[in-house]
C-alpha cells in the first residue's frame, strides 16, 4: 500500500500541490499543514511517520521506516538524506536468518539536516539544531547544536550570536 503511494506520489508534477497533499496525507501517520517533500521518497511503511507543520523536504529522501520516525514542525531536509530505524545485529550469526531491531528515530521542531546525512536508529536530534552536509548521526544531539561529520559530532552550541551573521537574500525586483 505505502510503496504504491509512494510511487504515485514520485509521478506527480510540481504544480499538482492538492494531488500531492492528498497522497501525503494518506501516506503517513502524521503530515501538518504547508509541508513540501519534493520527490523523489522512498520509503517502506509510511503509517510509522509524523511530520510537523511547515516542513520542507527536499529530493530523495530514504525513510527506512520500519518504526516510528517523528519529524518536528519547520524543519529543513537537504537533497538525498536516509533516516533510518532499522539495524542488524553486529556479529553475522546472530544476522543468518535476517534478524534486526528497530529503534525510533526523532527530529525536533526548527532543525536543519544538510545534504548526504545519514540518520542512524535510536537517534534524537534536538530542537533548533544543524547538522551538517556529509554527516552520519549514531548518537543524540542535544538542542541547538552544529554538529558535523563522520561519525557525527558537536563542534558548537548554536547562540544569539548567530544572529548577527544573518544577510538576507537582496529582493531581485
Amino acid at each position: 500500500f505505502a510503496r504504491g503511494l509512494c510511487q504515485d506520489y514520485n509521478k506527480t508534477r510540481a504544480n499538482e500541490t492538492e494531488k500531492r497533499n492528498e497522497i501525503l496525507h494518506k501516506l503517513f501517520a502524521y503530515c501538518g499543514k504547508n509541508v513540501w517533500i519534493e520527490p523523489p521518497l522512498t520509503l517502506a511503511m509510511g503509517n510509522t511517520v509524523t511530520i510537523g507543520d511547515g516542513t520542507y523536504i527536499n529530493s530523495n529522501l530514504t525513510l527506512v521506516d520500519d518504526y516510528k520516525i517523528s519529524i518536528g514542525k519547520n524543519v529543513l531536509i537537504a537533497p538525498n538524506v536516509t533516516i533510518s530505524t532499522t539495524n542488524h545485529p553486529l556479529h553475522y550469526k546472530a544476522r543468518m536468518h535476517g534478524e534486526m531491531y528497530c529503534k525510533e528515530v526523532v527530529i525536533e521542531d526548527y532543525v536543519w539536516i544538510g545534504s548526504n546525512v545519514v540518520i542512524c536508529a535510536g537517534v534524537t536530534i534536538g530542537k533548533g539544531s544543524v547538522i551538517g552536509a556529509g554527516s552520519v548521526v549514531t548518537r543524540d544531539i542535544p538542542p541547538m547544536s552544529l554538529a558535523v561529520g563522520v561519525p557525527c559530532k558537536v563542534l558548537r552550541e548554536i547562540t544569539d550570536e548567530d544572529l548577527k551573521d544573518f544577510e538576507p537574500i537582496p529582493n531581485m525586483d
